[in-house]
C-alpha cells in the first residue's frame, strides 16, 4: 500500500483542518476541500484500524469527520455520495482471516455543545417530519464513549461462534480464538435468545490494567504501549491466543448489529437484555428525556472522567425508540439516530516562528505556521495551516507574534488569534504571488480565496502531488510506491506521467542497485505494479486527480457510466452546453454544475486525453462498474416531485438508495420511474411526455415493501 509517512500525514491533517474560515469559504475551496479529505482520512483509519498506530489524536480525527460534514451541509452540491461520509474504519490487514458483517459496522457523527445537540434532534425531527411537541417527547440514551477497539460477536443458537473487528465497516478480521479467553464475553447465551445476532461492544484496557501491562512490558525489556486504546488492539491481535488470555482486556457491550428476530422496542430495554445474557454494560448508562438532561449527564461525565477507570472522550447518545431507529437508517458511515458529543476543546499559547507556502496536486497556495512546539492537551502541536490569504489578514497573523493555538472538535489545530499587545515589532504577511516551486506566475481566480499556480505539469511539486494521488490507497494503491519513492523516481526522470509508472520495469535492475533497495524489493515493486494493470473504474477516475472528483464521486460516475468507454464518450459529448449528455451529467444527485464543469474542462484538453489514451494502453483492463445489488430497485433511477405526505422527501430518498436505486433531480429519458406526490408539476408533465412510468405516492410504499401510511391504516 502506498502510503504518506506518518509525520506527513499528521501534517497534511493539521494543515487542511486549518485550511477552513466559515466567513471566507466559496464553493471551489469547499469542493477542493472536500476532495482532498477524501484522500486523507482513509490513510489515517489505516493507520488506527489496521496497524493500532494512530497517527493523529483522536480530536484530530474527529476534527477532519466533523469538516467534512460541515462542508457538505454548507455546500450540498459538492458533497461526496458515499465517502468519506459513507466509510469508516480501513480494510482488516494481517495473518487473520476476513469476515464480513451481517449489518455494516459504522461510525458516529459527534457534537460538542448543547447547540449542535439540538441541531442533531431537529435533524431527526425533520427527517420524520415530527411537530415541535414530537420532538420534545423524543427520548435519548447516553452511554459513556468508551475509548477502545470496537468488536462484533456473532451468536447463533445462543452459542458464541465468532469474534469480528470492526475494520472498514463492512468486513474486519477474525479474532474469534482470542476474544474466547476473555471473561466478560459469555461462551451461551441465558435464555430466550435469537437464532442468530450479532451484539457490538468495545474491548478496552481499565488504567490499572494498563499501567501493570506497561510495568510488564519495561521489566521484560520490551517497548511500553502508547496508551490503553493501542494495549488493547494490540493484545486482542495477537497470534498466540495464549498471550491474549494473559492480557486484562474488559468488554462493554451496547449495540446490535444483525438479528433475526425482535428485540426490545427501546434501547435500554435491550441494554437490560444484554444484562441478561451475561454481558457487562456500562453502569453510567442512563435514559436522557431532552438536550437540557444530556448537557447536565455531559457536565457530569465532563468533572468524573478522570476518576473513572478508563478512558472516554466523550458521550453517544442514542434515540430509545428502537422502530424510529430503524426509520431514520443511515446517512454514509453514520446512524441519523445516534451522535457522540465529544469533550471541549483545549488551548494554549505558542509563537510563530515562520510561515511557509505548500503547493498541492492542483496548484493551491497553502500558507502553513510553523509553531514553536507547545503541548496541548497532551499532544505536541508544530504547525497549522493559516486557511488562506484572506485568514491571515483578517486575523492579522504574523510571523513571530505569540498566538494562540485550539484543539478543538471544530478546527484542529487552529491559531484562533493572536495574543495582543504584542511584545515584539512584526511586519504583516505577504501573500507571494508567484510559485515557490517551480516560479509560475500565481493567480486568484474572481470569487475564490485561493491562489493557485498556473505553471500546471511543468510545476514539479503539482506533478509529485499528482503521482502520489495517482498511487494512493484509493486509487491503484500501488505498494512500495510512496511518497519519497515518487519523488525520486521523478528527480531521476523515471516519471512523469501516470503511465511511466507501468514503464518502471525497464528500470528494474537500475532500481535494485539503488541505495535501500536491491533485487527482492525492486521485483516486489514490478509485481506490484503489475498487479494493477487491472484496476476498476471508479479507481481509475479518483486516480485522475480531476478537481473536485473524490472517491464517492468517482464511486458514483463509475455506477452510472458503468464502463470507462462510456464514461469517456459521454463526457465529452457534455461539452456541449445543453445537450443531453450534459443534462444527463448534471442531473446525477451529488454531481452539482461545478463538478460537471470540472469534468468537461478535464476532457477539453488534449493533453488530458493523451494522458488518459498513454495510460489505457498499458493497463491490461479496466472493470466496468455496475449499480450495487442491493433491493428490488438495483440499476434504477428514481426521481420524486410534488409534495410527499407520508415521509419527507429524505426519508423517500434514503430508502429509494437502500434498494439500490439511483435517485435523480431531474428527468431524462434514461429516468426508470418518477414518484409523484401532491402538485407535481414539470417533471410529471415531462414524465408523461417521455413515457416514463410514474406511480403516486401509497403505491411507492407498497413498491418498496414500507408499511402503510398511518393515515391509511383501520
Amino acid at each position: 500500500m502506498a502510503a504518506a509517512p506518518t509525520d506527513e500525514l499528521a501534517a497534511q491533517a493539521r494543515a487542511l483542518l486549518a485550511d477552513y474560515a466559515a466567513d471566507a469559504q466559496t464553493e471551489a475551496h469547499a469542493a477542493a476541500t472536500l476532495t482532498q479529505l477524501a484522500a486523507l482520512l482513509p490513510a489515517l483509519d489505516a493507520a488506527y484500524h489496521q496497524h493500532d498506530a494512530p497517527v493523529v489524536d483522536d480530536a484530530t480525527y474527529d476534527a477532519l469527520r466533523r469538516l467534512n460534514t460541515r462542508l457538505e451541509l454548507e455546500f450540498p452540491r459538492h458533497a461526496l455520495a458515499h465517502s468519506p461520509s459513507a466509510t469508516v474504519g480501513a480494510p482488516a490487514s494481517g495473518p487473520f482471516r476476513r469476515h464480513r458483517h451481517m449489518v455494516p459496522m459504522l461510525s458516529l457523527d459527534n457534537v460538542f455543545s448543547r447547540e449542535e445537540f439540538e441541531g442533531f434532534v431537529s435533524r431527526i425531527a425533520r427527517f420524520l417530519g415530527l411537530g415541535d411537541e414530537q420532538a420534545r417527547a423524543l427520548s435519548f440514551v447516553a452511554e459513556p464513549k468508551i475509548d477502545g477497539l470496537s468488536i462484533s460477536l456473532t451468536y447463533v443458537h445462543g452459542r458464541f461462534v465468532r469474534g469480528t473487528t470492526r475494520g472498514d465497516g463492512t468486513e474486519g478480521e477474525d479474532v474469534t480464538a482470542n476474544l474466547r479467553t476473555l471473561r466478560d464475553i459469555p461462551n451461551q447465551l441465558a435464555t430466550p435468545f435469537p437464532d442468530t445476532i450479532e451484539i457490538r461492544g468495545e474491548i478496552f484496557l481499565s488504567k490499572q490494567a494498563f499501567l501493570e501491562l506497561n510495568a510488564a512490558q519495561e521489566e521484560a525489556g520490551e517497548k511500553p504501549f502508547a496508551n490503553p486504546r493501542n494495549a488493547a488492539a494490540g493484545s486482542l491481535r495477537q497470534l498466540d491466543p495464549t498471550i491474549t488470555a494473559k492480557r486484562p482486556l474488559s468488554l462493554f457491550a451496547y449495540a446490535a448489529g444483525y438479528c433475526d428476530a425482535p428485540l426490545a422496542a427501546t434501547h435500554h430495554g435491550y441494554l437490560e437484555q444484554l444484562r441478561i445474557w451475561g454481558f457487562q454494560v456500562n453502569p453510567l448508562s442512563t435514559q436522557v428525556k431532552d438536550a437540557q438532561a444530556a448537557e447536565a449527564f455531559m457536565e457530569r461525565l465532563t468533572r468524573e472522567r478522570s476518576g473513572l477507570d478508563y478512558d472516554i472522550d466523550g458521550v453517544v447518545y442514542k434515540l430509545d425508540d428502537r422502530a424510529l431507529q430503524e426509520r431514520l437508517g443511515f446517512a454514509g458511515r453514520a446512524p441519523r439516530w445516534a451522535v457522540a458529543w465529544k469533550f471541549p476543546a483545549e488551548q494554549a499559547i505558542t509563537r510563530l516562528e515562520k510561515i511557509d507556502i505548500q503547493v498541492g496536486r492542483t496548484g493551491a497556495l497553502t500558507p502553513v505556521a510553523f509553531l514553536e512546539p507547545v503541548n496541548v492537551g497532551g499532544v505536541i502541536v508544530t504547525r497549522a495551516s493559516l486557511h488562506n490569504e484572506d485568514e491571515i489578514a483578517r486575523k492579522d497573523i504574523r510571523v513571530g507574534d505569540l498566538v494562540h493555538v485550539q484543539r478543538a472538535g471544530d478546527v484542529i489545530p487552529q491559531i484562533t488569534g493572536v495574543v495582543l499587545p504584542r511584545d515584539r515589532e512584526t511586519q504583516p504577511f505577504a501573500f507571494p504571488h508567484t510559485c515557490p516551486a517551480c516560479g509560475a506566475h500565481a493567480e486568484r481566480p474572481e470569487g475564490e480565496v485561493v491562489w493557485r499556480c498556473s505553471g500546471g505539469l511543468t510545476c514539479p511539486a503539482q506533478v509529485m502531488e499528482r503521482l502520489i494521488h495517482f498511487v494512493s490507497r484509493d486509487a491503484f494503491d500501488i505498494d512500495g510506491l510512496g511518497d519519497r519513492t515518487i519523488v525520486e523516481f521523478h528527480e531521476l526522470g523515471w516519471l512523469r506521467t501516470p503511465a511511466d509508472i507501468f514503464r518502471l520495469g525497464a528500470h528494474e535492475e537500475d532500481i535494485a542497485a539503488r541505495d535501500g533497495w536491491g533485487k527482492v524489493s525492486a521485483r516486489n515493486l514490478v509485481n506490484a505494479i503489475a498487479a494493477r494493470r487491472t484496476i476498476e473504474l471508479s479507481r481509475l477516475i479518483y486516480a485522475l486527480g480531476i478537481r473536485r472528483i473524490g472517491t464517492s464521486n468517482a464511486r458514483l460516475l463509475a455506477r452510472h457510466y458503468g464502463s470507462l468507454a462510456n464514461w469517456r464518450t459521454q463526457m465529452e459529448k457534455a461539452a456541449v452546453v445543453g445537450s443531453d449528455e450534459r443534462l444527463e451529467l448534471g442531473s446525477i444527485t451529488g454531481i452539482g454544475t461545478t463538478i460537471a464543469d470540472e469534468l468537461v474542462a478535464f476532457f477539453a484538453e488534449a493533453h488530458n486525453r493523451a494522458t488518459l489514451d498513454d495510460l489505457t494502453g498499458e493497463l491490461t483492463r479496466v472493470l466496468d462498474e455496475e449499480a450495487p445489488e442491493e433491493g428490488n430497485l438495483s440499476g434504477k433511477t428514481i426521481v420524486f416531485t410534488g409534495t410527499l405526505t407520508t415521509m419527507t422527501r429524505p426519508e423517500a430518498r434514503a430508502v429509494a438508495e437502500r434498494l439500490g436505486a439511483r435517485v435523480s433531480d431531474s428527468v431524462s429519458k434514461k429516468t426508470d420511474l418518477v414518484v409523484l406526490g401532491e402538485k407535481a408539476g414539470s417533471k410529471a408533465r415531462k414524465a408523461t411526455e417521455l413515457g416514463i412510468e410514474t406511480m403516486d405516492e401509497a403505491s411507492w410504499r407498497i413498491l418498496a415493501d414500507m408499511p402503510p401510511a398511518p393515515e391509511a391504516e383501520g
